[in-house]
Parts: structure tokens; sequence; C-alpha cells
């Protein structure tokens, strides 16, 4: 059976009995209730994830970067080069960018996933060379990837996530890097939240006005193409890109191993939307890491129900803010399994 079938098939529903547990023992602690706000509710999620209370610290941790090339390029809705996205590996390869410095600040692990660069890329320390095709098509022309190619790219990104489970890892974090892959996100958190393209697209990169218009131009196109909704496998494909492909499946992947998944900005929530339309069981098993600037990233966190753990305005991508996001977990963490209860510690509890 292909990795994402397999994922899928074996999604289980979080455990709401250890849910229940973890929220009944945040009322023991030493502490008002309530005092740690969210993080008591990322707490009670990581423990129905583990299905235990307290649950097990989120370590150790990988951030799968995943790299591909984009066709809407073409259309003028990045003043960036296509280059850029192979240089970009080689720079994660070499432990350069903003995401291995933040991911060495946190002590996590990076992966660098080629499933769709437009360069043939040399083999590198810590990339996988897993290309399903060379970049997508022209979403505007037609449809980005083939179904067939759609489903690889999901099998490329399960495939992954189970062997990061099966090797010990605890938490798995989204990275991505493709130039033009905002307006692919975009045009699929349009087409999965219902909502227009002028609300869900953004400058990406920098853009100026101009650039804009013609970005926002481009993803109604692309809608318009497509038209409505009825299969999201079909609609990833129409409008989506390999690596957004490959993230969808590394988050069902993920879920399927009974890990919590730390989301980064737009195009990891452009995936999460993709995946959950897919395995709607995976949404439980999801953390916004950040609020990306980005204007769709909020949407499809609408969308899906999730509140993000940081709110710094970030929007590069690569995996940063889910980086910046994963001690938070970790605290939830140890807040449940470390912190004394009242009876434990002796101390009296406030009025009833």
């Amino acid at each position: 059976m292909p990795p994402f079938d397999e994922a899928r098939g074996r999604l289980v529903p979080v455990d709401d009995a250890a849910a229940a547990e973890a929220a009944a023992r945040h009322l023991q602690l030493t502490k008002p209730p309530g005092s740690l706000g969210r993080l008591e509710e990322a707490g009670v999620r990581l423990s129905a994830i583990a299905r235990r209370c307290p649950p097990p610290v989120p370590r150790p941790a990988t951030v799968a970067v995943f790299a591909g090339d984009h066709g809407v390029l073409a259309e003028g809705v990045s003043p960036w080069p296509q280059e850029v996205t192979a240089q970009m590996v080689a720079n994660f390869c070499a432990g350069g960018a903003a995401v291995n410095v933040l991911a060495r600040q946190v002590g996590v692990d990076v992966v660098v996933v080629d499933v769709g660069v437009a360069a043939e890329l040399a083999p590198a320390p810590g990339l996988r060379r897993e290309k399903v095709r060379p970049g997508t098509a022209n979403l505007v022309a037609g449809p980005a990837m083939t179904l067939d190619e759609a489903r690889a790219a999901l099998d490329v990104g399960a495939a992954l996530a189970a062997e990061l489970a099966a090797a010990g890892q605890r938490c798995l974090l989204t990275g991505d890097m493709g130039i033009a892959n905002t307006t692919a996100s975009a045009a699929l958190v349009a087409a999965l939240t219902g909502r227009p393209a002028s609300e869900v697209t953004g400058r990406g990169t920098g853009i100026d006005d101009e650039t804009l218009s013609t970005k926002v131009r481009v993803v109604e196109r692309a809608l318009e193409r497509h038209g409505p909704v009825d299969d999201p496998l079909a609609t990833l494909a129409s409008l989506g890109g390999l690596e957004i492909a490959g993230l969808a499946g590394y988050v069902v992947g993920a879920a399927a191993a009974g890990l919590p998944v730390v989301l980064d900005g737009l195009i990891a929530d452009a995936a999460a939307l993709a995946a959950v339309a897919l395995a709607p069981l995976a949404r439980d098993y999801l953390f916004a890491g950040h609020r990306s600037a980005e204007p769709g990233a909020s949407a499809a966190l609408t969308h899906l129900g999730l509140q993000p753990l940081v709110d710094l305005d970030l929007r590069l991508g690569e995996g940063t803010g889910a980086c910046l996001a994963l001690p938070l977990l970790e605290a939830a963490a140890r807040v449940l399994g470390e912190m004394a209860t009242f009876e434990s510690a002796g101390v009296s509890e406030g009025p009833g």
C-alpha cells in the first residue's frame, strides 16, 4: 500500500480520556486554575495525542524542509529568480539559513527534502533527493501537477514521517522552500476555505503594490480555471505545489504515528488544509507554531480552528516559526510532568 494511504488508514482519534485527565491534573497543580493560559491547553492537547498524562516531552524533534519550484513564477508574481530555490537548499544543507540557526538554538535536527526543485541537486549532508518532477506546471494555464504526481509527493512526505517516528522522534516540525510558493498556497487556501483571492493573497517576499495586484489576479484566474471544490486531491494537484503536497503527506504520516506536528507559516498552513481535507482526523495532531504575516495563514488557521503559539510578524518560512514555538510545547509537557500538586507540596488550595 502506498505510504500516504497506509498512514491515512492508521489514523485514530486522539484520546479524550487522557485530555480530561490532563485538565483535571492542571486543577491540582500549585497555581490558580487557568493561570498558565494557553500553555495549559497545549499540555491537554499533548496528552490527548500521546494518549497519556503527563505527556512525554516532545523531544527529540526534526524540522523537515520540503523544497519545490513553481511554474506560476512565469506570471510575474515574484521578483526572485527560480534559481534561488536550489541555492537556498544548498544553504540549508551548509547550515547557513535562518532555520538552521533557530534549529540549533532550540536543539532540532534539520532534514531537507527535494521533492520538486527545478534543478538537479548534488548529494549534500541532510539532503534527501525525492524529486517527483522538476517543478510544477503553471497553475494558471492548467493543473500544477497530475493526480499521480500529487500522490507521489504525498507518499514522500508520509514515508519520511514514518521513518522519523520509527527512529524515535517525538515531534515533527514543518518547513518549506520554493520561489512563488506563496502564490500556490494562496490559491489552495482560497479554494479550501472559500475565501476570495484578495483576502488570502499577500506580499510574500515583500512585493510592491503592482506585483501584488498581479498576484491577486493570478490566484483569481487559477480559481476560475479550477472551478468548484469537490475533490481535495484534485484541488491539491490543480493549485498546489510539490512541496505543499509533500508537507501534507508528512502531516498525515506524523499524525498516524501519534506524533504532534508543529506547523510553520502560510505554506505549511495550506498543506495542513489539504491534509485535513484528505484525512480529517489529522487536525487534532496539529499545533500552529505561529501566525504568519501573510493573510492566507490567518484564514487557514481560522478554518482549522487553531490558535498560534507565537505571533511575531514572521513571514520567512523555512520552518523558522515552528522552531521558535517548540520550546513552548516542551514547557507545556514539563508543567504537567514536573510541577507539584497542592497535596504533594503541602500547599493549601485556594477558595473552591
